[in-house]
């Protein structure tokens, strides 16, 4: 390690390092050592200090894991282990961990130098929107003053401290010099614009530049897209780090006569359109959740649909080829165009594709049912269970072999309930459950002409043009199409984003040119699909308000809007 003066005479120049880290949530020694390999990074480059994200030794967020006592202890011992190490004269550093004082659990930053636990900060503004419920598991800390590293006054505010002015406010009046923010952010559309209108609100009231420093990774539903950045005090971009990708990058910062501090250099990465950060966020979800939970790999049905067509490509991108296993599972009313179309994206990709009809298991629970069913009308029943079958099939080579089942329904088809429970629901993961069908398309076209360098699949065309052009159909009986049972995928995703992204009344909706009936249709089906979400597999989040974590909703309800 390099040697850094730890007197308290104050420094005119200072090198800090942003560590935009992939942590996992509950394993500690993992995220130590993770913590240990920055900083020998951020030595070799001659930094003074490394900012880590928020709650990085525990993983973010860690929920109700903290309520285990040991657990927290574990992550206190991992602080304290970090603070000795800091004897050698390397940089400091400022990690989150979960910290218990006698009055209750806290969301803390800690700063470690010269050998100690040099200052404990509490989070004192605990989000309760959306993701996050932060006031279920720790207590609000008081409104900070700054922590003293090597003469330097530095506001360290936790994530959601910046998003109001109350601590950004104090720590200026207090005397810091500059903000440093440990955040755990999580992606979704247009975020990065959020985030920055944010700090620029903070730095405008407190005069004082800012580093934004946010982890990287999936973690279940959530995906932390990093994009790490500072502004100057006159609210100029200082350095940009890139999206979805770990790295740790160093800025020089120097104090001025007027004793104000501006950053000389610092790394400026390009951000990605919304198309790629939105493939990228599926991507990098998909990944985080197979190889954090263990998994060689992943199976899934390929149906030549679009929805997985696309989930395939993001599975290779994710994974590459060689962990990737789809099945086609034919019946009766699987069009041999189907069968062309899905053998010509397994063989884009470069997958391994095998064959499995269903036609005996299907003719099998038909046989045995047919006592019960004697004298009834052949309908949605024997269709579903064709999905069944093919849930079945798929469970039981994930068991047989170890990889997870891939589900691939859309947000569309999840909200209105056009999916089969113990069928095409079955599975572990589901990457694009939070995109809608007009965007799973979108994406597709997207994919075919763009393949970033992240990516672990081919350049290229990877989904057949037919697959996107055609008509979608589930296949499940003669002639079948979406829109026999559905509106226009349009109309459909337009009227589902007022509902659930929006809660517009159903009088807006109408005045956007949509029939009030069908408006109320697709209502109904929302509100009494909710009880299949329940048991759906996790997914991505990408909107807003994504199913499960952002949109709770009873599943007993009887509330329809007539306004």
């Amino acid at each position: 390690m390099s040697s850094q003066s730890s007197s308290s005479s104050p420094l005119d120049r200072l090198r800090i390092a942003v560590a935009q880290v992939n942590p996992s949530v509950g394993d500690v020694a993992g995220n130590t050592d993770m913590i240990r390999t920055a900083r020998r990074q951020a030595a070799d480059q001659k930094a003074d200090l490394v900012l880590f994200p928020e709650l990085v030794l525990s993983g973010y967020p860690p929920e109700d894991l903290v309520l285990k006592p040991a657990f927290v202890q574990s992550c206190r011992d991992a602080v304290e282990a970090l603070a000795a190490e800091t004897a050698d004269g390397g940089p400091g550093l400022i990690v989150g961990a979960p910290w218990r004082e006698d009055d209750g659990l806290y969301n803390a930053a800690i700063l470690l130098d010269a050998g100690e636990i040099q200052a404990v900060r509490f989070k004192s503004d605990l989000p309760n929107y959306g993701v996050f419920d932060e006031k279920r598991v720790f207590k609000p800390g008081p409104l900070p003053g700054p922590v003293g590293f090597r003469g330097v006054r530095i506001g360290v505010p936790v994530c959601e401290d910046i998003w109001n002015d109350e601590v950004c406010e104090c720590l200026a009046e207090t005397g810091a010099e500059l903000l440093l923010v440990p955040n755990g952010s999580p992606y979704w559309q247009n975020r990065t614009e959020e985030r920055l209108q944010i700090v620029v609100a903070r730095i405008v009231e407190s005069e004082l530049p800012l580093i934004y420093c946010n982890q990287v990774g999936g973690q279940d539903e959530l995906v932390f897209d990093g994009a790490s950045f500072a502004l100057q005090a006159d609210r100029t971009l200082a350095f940009q780090m890139p999206q979805f990708q770990s790295e740790l990058s160093v800025s020089d910062w120097v104090r001025k006569a007027d004793g104000g501090w501006v950053c000389e250099d610092g790394p400026r990465a390009g951000l990605p359109d919304l198309d790629e950060a939105n493939w990228r966020a599926c991507v990098l979800g998909l990944r985080d959740y197979v190889l954090k939970n263990g998994f060689p790999g992943v199976v899934f049905g390929l149906s030549g649909g679009i929805d997985s067509a696309v989930c395939a490509a993001m599975a290779v991108d994710a994974l590459g080829p060689d962990k990737v296993h789809a099945i086609m599972l034919p019946y009766r009313y699987t069009s041999n165009e189907s069968i062309n179309d899905a053998t010509d994206c397994a063989a884009a990709l470069g997958i391994r594709y095998d064959t499995v009809p269903i036609g005996e298991p299907v003719e099998g629970f038909t046989r045995i049912l047919d006592p019960l069913f004697s004298g009834t009308p052949s309908g949605t029943t024997e269709e579903n269970l064709q999905s069944r079958a093919r849930g079945v099939v798929l469970m039981a080579i994930s068991n047989k072999f170890g990889h997870m089942v891939v589900t691939t329904g859309n947000k569309s088809e999840m909200s209105v309930g056009y999916a089969t429970l113990y069928g095409d629901m079955n599975g572990g993961f589901n990457p694009i459950k939070d995109l809608y069908k007009t965007q799973v398309y979108h994406l597709a076209e997207w994919r075919n002409r763009h393949c970033p360098d992240c990516m672990l699949g081919p350049d290229g065309e990877v989904i057949p043009p037919n697959i996107i052009t055609k008509v979608p159909s589930a296949e499940l009986r003669e002639n079948q199409t979406d829109q026999d049972s559905l509106p226009p995928y349009d109309a459909l995703d337009d009227i589902l984003a007022c509902l659930v992204e929006n809660e517009m009344a159903v009088s807006e909706i109408e005045r956007r040119g949509h029939d009030r009936g069908l408006i109320h249709k697709i209502e109904n089906l929302l509100y009494v699909a909710e009880y299949k979400r329940r048991q759906a597999p996790p997914g991505v989040k990408i909107t807003e308000r994504n199913f499960g974590k952002d949109r709770r909703y009873p599943i007993t309800n009887r509330f329809r809007d007539r306004s």
